[in-house]
């Protein structure tokens, strides 16, 4: 997504994508990865779907791109603005943004 592009959030997700998308939050276990952890993000996404596809049990997914993007997104906000030390002028520049997106994504994640 390009600072372009509006941010659209569907608030009437179905039960099945909530409940997977708990389960694509929960395939960690909860645990934060180890500092030592030298795993790069590409090869723990992978793992992480992995382990998603594998508990699907046959079920379908949809929308598994917006759903994915909604769960690395906020921890992405959290980590840039904790580094820019709350400027969010930085973190927009950090992240190839407009300041007003990022904004409205902060407002969507509840982290402003």
């Amino acid at each position: 997504m390009t600072s372009s592009q509006s941010f659209d959030h569907n608030p009437a997700q179905s039960e099945f994508d909530t409940r997977t998308s708990s389960d694509l939050a929960g395939l960690t276990d909860g645990a934060r990865p180890a500092s030592g952890d030298d795993r790069p993000l590409r090869e723990a996404v992978e793992a992480s779907l992995a382990r998603y596809f594998d508990h699907l049990d046959g079920s379908s997914v949809t929308d598994l791109y917006a759903m994915v993007m909604a769960e690395v997104e906020a921890p992405l906000l959290t980590s840039v603005l904790d580094h820019t030390q709350g400027n969010q002028t930085r973190a927009a520049e950090m992240l190839g943004l407009n300041r007003g997106t990022l904004r409205k994504k902060l407002k969507h994640h509840g982290l402003i």
